[in-house]
């Protein structure tokens, strides 16, 4: 009785966990090719040049959205330094992208960026596509370039970036010269952006194993007390 529950309570725990960890998605835009619009990439469909199906996140991107690689990674993006190697989001055309989630996010988001000179600016709004009531501003001003590290691509400087905010958000407009800004590790439910975290699959997975060892455990314990 003391191993059911113990087992008992170790479930709970690892079921919570998954909970929690599915407040919170990172969009690294890792496995996108290059110059490939992330589309319905991140809502368990294809991006435009046909990779995926990717994650089921329930997240939109818009028809000008792309990937680009690194072109140390064989890529053509003048990019250095990006907190995920080695894809990244940016636009080339437009005044900016927006990213729709209609089954909605909370409490935060964040993300990494880079621009050489010209500002940005990213909205999050409790509409579709960049409609509603306005949740939350972010001013991205200029960081130059010459940060150090790679020194192989122009848009070497990176900041992060988050803003908390109250209610339920369905989209996020990200604004800024076509070409001149780029994005990484965009964050949902958080106003720190994350790196490679846990998807909630994975604690799904070791809950099931876990069960299978109790079961297991039980099948022996049956078969000792029957003889």
């Amino acid at each position: 009785m003391r191993f059911q529950r113990v087992f008992a309570g170790l479930v709970s725990l690892l079921f919570l966990a998954a909970v929690a960890q599915a407040s919170v998605v990172v969009l690294t835009f890792e496995g996108l090719k290059n110059l490939e619009p992330i589309g319905q990439y991140y809502n368990g469909g294809f991006g435009g040049s046909g990779s995926g199906p990717g994650p089921n996140y329930g997240i939109e991107f818009g028809s000008s959205a792309l990937a680009v690689i690194d072109g140390d990674a064989g890529g053509s993006g003048n990019i250095a330094n990006e907190p995920s190697p080695s894809t990244v989001a940016f636009f080339l055309s437009g005044p900016g992208v927006v990213m729709n989630v209609p089954l909605g996010f909370t409490t935060g988001f964040s993300f990494f960026y880079t621009s050489v000179s010209l500002a940005g600016t990213v909205t999050v709004w409790d509409g579709l596509n960049g409609t509603g009531n306005l949740l939350a501003s972010l001013n991205l001003p200029a960081l130059g370039s010459g940060c150090g590290g790679d020194p192989n691509g122009a848009f070497n400087c990176w900041s992060a970036m988050g803003v908390a905010f109250s209610g339920l958000a369905r989209s996020v407009n990200f604004g800024g010269s076509a070409n001149q800004i780029a994005f990484d590790n965009i964050t949902l439910g958080s106003k720190d952006p994350g790196g490679e975290i846990p998807e909630p699959g994975s604690m799904g997975l070791l809950a099931s194993g876990l069960v299978a060892v109790w079961m297991r455990r039980r099948a022996v314990q049956r078969s000792s007390s029957g003889n």
